[in-house]
């Protein structure tokens, strides 16, 4: 059977793409607090992955550029129990669960990771020459590799392109 790495390691002052890692990116959340004119805010640091098409961020098409948080199996398990569960890891694995997506183990000298979980239903968007300054700073990083980071996105579309019915068909039989 043929190998496809998973990951590779990229030069922070490489070209971001897709399913590139970012670690200890900040982004600012409005809290629920909200008076007239004013908006309370708290910059919450996530490691994220960068979900916006590569072809938009080479052509600098954006000027925000999306990014959804990344989990370690085990912080996830932490935060919600059931997923220590092993039917539930296992939906997980096979994609059922449309809300997250599971990305594999990296063993990469000093890369080392975990299983990886990256959460879509918590999507946040960051300036452009923000996250590219970030990369920068941060160094080296992780990269989805292909068909892996195609797999992702088409997880994401899957997400977002759910469609619930007020009235479905009724069950035959």
């Amino acid at each position: 059977m043929k190998k496809y790495p998973w990951y590779d390691i990229v030069e922070g002052s490489e070209l971001l793409l897709q399913g590139d890692f970012v670690n200890s990116c900040p982004v600012v959340v409005p809290t629920t607090a909200i008076e007239l004119g004013k908006v309370s805010t708290e910059v919450i640091e996530y490691d994220v992955t960068v979900m916006s098409q590569s072809c938009d961020l080479e052509q600098r098409k954006l000027d925000l550029v999306l990014v959804c948080p990344i989990w370690t199996l085990k912080e996830f398990e932490e935060k919600n129990p059931n997923y220590k569960k092993k039917k539930t890891k296992e939906s997980l694995r096979r994609g059922h669960l449309p809300g997250y997506h599971l990305l594999n183990k990296c063993e990469i000298d000093g890369f080392e990771t975990d299983y990886l979980i990256v959460d879509f239903r918590s999507i946040y968007s960051v300036p452009f020459d923000f996250i590219i300054d970030l990369a920068k700073k941060r160094g080296k990083r992780l990269r989805l590799l292909p068909p892996y980071r195609e797999h992702l996105s088409q997880a994401f579309a899957r997400f977002f392109m759910r469609v619930g019915l007020p009235v479905d068909i009724p069950p035959f039989g």
